[in-house]
């Protein structure tokens, strides 16, 4: 080998200075470079390099956009030296040297921008390829604009791949209202420019939207692909639509799109449309005709038999797969912890530790949410522990879970400490601080952290939802309804239905039951069940039989399978002693089928949570539960009558 290259350098510093012009006689086979493209390490590459400068190649601009070819893109290892060679032997750079160039640089703005403006300096025109280098090195939407009205300018904005590169950038930088414009705009539209709009429809949620532009593409005769095909079963899970997502699926079959052997994305994302539709009869044949199955497929059918919560199912596919990954076990920790079954999700924490693998963010809030869930406080802390003994970052994701656990959990000062530890907080972050305080009455609090919040990020539409909340709870009217007032005039935020619920609660706990009843019959929308529900039990507090007649009238509209409001009504009735109004009530229930829920109650013990109603016989040892029931119950009226007793001799004696 190295007696080759010895008799190759030797020949290339025999030949004289060659002419390099392209359009009179272009020397290919060149021995310099033959040996160039051979080339395959950086020692060998400037062995070479020293070959041509001896040779005087250097100067010539065909044989220096090799060198500079090979260096920066088909070695980027070498990108150092291609940028010397660039500004210290290249005198006469043309556009496919700034071209190479830019791209090899496109992950840095500052430089491949700054190539483009010392390339215009020289007076050399870019065309199609320099401005879509130039869009992979955008860092700001301002930056992409100018590379779009630049191509205006130079003619270009007619070629389809720049045009569905700039919608790419435009979305990329959530200017949908731009990418559709230049999507509208364009002069022929290919299958790329569809799939580009309809996956990033598909991704963000738009899903109604992603499938109207797909009808869009069928009507313009384009045939659609794999691709396609990936974004409309995405945007079908994410609705839950199953009869759609049969129809897509019967599409591809007749289409017998991709290959007789299906594509593995495509078939993957077809398994997952079905998973997400919690339709696991047809995602197991799914999964069972798949031949080769990834990683990818193991991991949708496990995390859907969890997320529906068939854990067994879910657990026996997990035990079956030959390879794991982190997907893997946080997709059944947390389908257990979902369950509230936080005894099992711990000891597949610990498995999953022992096996190996590192938890993420994603794990640890699985498990906090459950023990919030379940007020298992114990366990909260003994996770908070281990973030803190494993080091782990309390990112805004993290350390919202934590102290939302610690909320739910009666400890707000903990999470208060907590919500002080979070290093970047997130409007969510600070939006679950203050539901905290609103969920414990700390109207002052939450209304204070509301306002620092505001040097740090804008408070969006469910900040307001906790703020009123907390007023709602403290019994401060008059600062609710000035920040109800606000939201639209001052933050740009048009009130929902949820914020006008929250000042019809303001209003009505604190007595004034005409303004809230004023504030329903005056809403922009229809009023939800909340919003009824809410003025049927401050009815209830207040003893206005009359509003919450007309509020249990309107709740039957809404939900007329519900029983609660027919119970609530009735017992205010049989407190104001119209026994005859509240037998009324319990007939119609029973008219329309309505039975009272019963009551459920809880308590975690060794992990694991515990679920019983009145005169419950379902647990083995229920004999012995109702043995001790009843002699604490013979306790506690032996106690209750020598209390009485006691009290009688005393107030005999004081009055004696």
């Amino acid at each position: 080998m190295f007696r080759h290259c010895r008799i190759l350098f030797a020949s290339a510093c025999s030949v004289g200075k060659p002419n390099w012009d392209p359009t009179v006689s272009l020397n290919l086979a060149h021995p310099s470079l033959v040996l160039l493209e051979k080339c395959r390490t950086r020692t060998h590459f400037k062995q070479i390099l020293a070959q041509m400068i001896r040779a005087h190649l250097t100067g010539q601009t065909f044989p220096m956009s090799r060198l500079l070819v090979f260096s920066a893109i088909s070695h980027p290892e070498n990108l150092d030296m291609a940028i010397l060679l660039f500004n210290h032997f290249t005198p006469r750079p043309n556009l496919f040297i700034y071209n190479s160039l830019i791209s090899a640089l496109s992950f840095s703005s500052t430089q491949s921008f700054g190539l483009y403006c010392a390339m215009l300096r020289s007076y050399i025109y870019p065309d199609e390829h320099t401005f879509l280098s130039l869009l992979k090195a955008v860092s700001s939407l301002s930056h992409g604009k100018q590379i779009h009205g630049h191509a205006v300018v130079m003619g270009l904005s007619s070629y389809s791949y720049l045009l569905n590169s700039l919608i790419k950038m435009y979305l990329g930088n959530e200017e949908i209202v731009f990418a559709h414009q230049v999507f509208e705009q364009m002069p022929k539209r290919d299958v790329v420019s569809f799939n580009i709009m309809i996956s990033w429809y598909s991704k963000e949620g738009y899903s109604l939207e992603a499938i109207a532009m797909f009808h869009k593409m069928v009507d313009t005769g384009l045939q659609s692909d794999d691709f396609t095909m990936v974004g409309l079963l995405m945007s079908c899970g994410r609705l839950g639509d199953t009869h759609l997502g049969k129809s897509i699926h019967a599409w591809i079959e007749r289409r017998k799109l991709g290959s007789s052997s299906w594509n593995s994305i495509l078939f993957n994302a077809l398994l997952d449309m079905y998973a997400k539709c919690e339709d696991m009869q047809s995602a197991i044949r799914i999964f069972n005709m798949c031949k080769e199955k990834d990683i990818v497929t193991w991991n949708t059918i496990v995390a859907g038999y969890a997320r529906i919560g068939e854990l067994k199912a879910a657990h026996g596919l997990f035990d079956k797969m030959s390879c794991r990954d982190l997907v893997s076990w946080n997709s059944l920790i947390a389908g257990y912890a979902q369950n509230q079954n936080l005894l099992a999700s711990r000891n597949l924490f610990k498995d999953m530790i022992a096996d190996g693998f590192e938890p993420d963010n994603s794990t640890i809030v699985s498990l906090v949410s459950a023990t919030a869930e379940i007020g298992a406080l114990d366990q909260g802390r003994w996770l908070h522990g281990w973030i803190v003994r494993a080091h782990i970052k309390l990112d805004a994701f993290l350390g919202s879970a934590l102290l939302d656990m610690y909320c739910k959990c009666g400890t707000v000062e903990r999470a208060y400490m907590v919500f002080n530890c979070i290093t970047e907080k997130d409007v969510t972050a600070w939006t679950a601080m203050i539901a905290g305080f609103a969920f414990h009455g700390y109207g002052i609090k939450a209304s204070a952290l509301f306002w620092k919040m505001q040097d740090y990020v804008m408070p969006n539409s469910v900040t307001f939802i906790a703020v009123l909340t907390a007023f709602s709870h403290s019994g401060m009217v008059d600062e609710g309804l000035k920040l109800f007032n606000s939201m639209k005039a001052s933050y740009g935020i048009e009130p929902l239905v949820e914020h006008y619920g929250c000042l019809v609660d303001l209003l009505a706990r604190a007595g004034r039951l005409s303004e809230a009843k004023d504030v329903i019959e005056n809403m922009p929308m229809k009023p939800s069940r909340s919003i009824w529900g809410s003025m049927l039990n401050v009815c209830k507090v207040h003893g206005n039989i009359e509003l919450a007649e007309i509020a249990l009238a309107e709740l039957s509209k809404l939900e007329p399978d519900k029983e609660g409001s027919y119970i609530l009504l009735s017992n205010m009735y049989s407190a104001c002693g119209r026994w005859n109004c509240s037998s009324k009530i319990r007939k119609k229930m029973e008219f329309h089928g309505l039975k009272k829920t019963v009551g459920c109650s809880s308590l975690v013990l060794n992990n694991a949570l515990h679920e019983f109603v009145a005169a419950d016989k379902r647990n083995s040892r229920s004999e012995e539960i109702y043995s001790i029931l009843n002699l604490l119950k013979g306790d506690m009226k032996t106690n209750l009558n020598s209390s009485v007793g006691n009290f009688q001799l005393t107030v005999n004696a004081l009055v004696d």
